[in-house]
């Protein structure tokens, strides 16, 4: 690799601090998702993952949804399966707000 490239995930990163730029991005992502199949899903608990690295790291979101940790990590991972509340104080912890149209 170039010295002055960057890897997808830091690049992807730096660019989700931005909260218009991660609002679009899990907008995007939350759309594929409705496709319905387990994997499309999957993607939007990448996406807030993602974001909540973004914005200071998953210890610092779980700090602020009144999420432990350890639970939070679990919620993200492959094996996690969040409740409705979960998901609504993780973006409301992100400043974010869910809408449909």
């Amino acid at each position: 690799m170039l010295k002055n490239t960057k890897n997808y995930q830091e690049w992807l990163l730096e660019k989700l601090r931005d909260h218009d730029e991660a609002v679009s991005y899990l907008n995007t992502v939350l759309e594929e998702s409705l496709k319905g199949d387990e994997e499309s899903q999957h993607l939007f608990l990448i996406a807030l993952r993602n974001v909540a690295e973004a914005q200071g790291g998953v210890g610092v979101l779980a700090k602020k949804a009144h999420v432990g940790r350890e639970s939070l990590y679990k919620t993200f991972s492959g094996t996690g399966n969040p409740k409705w509340h979960t998901i609504v104080s993780l973006c409301m912890a992100m400043g974010l707000n869910l809408r449909l149209s």
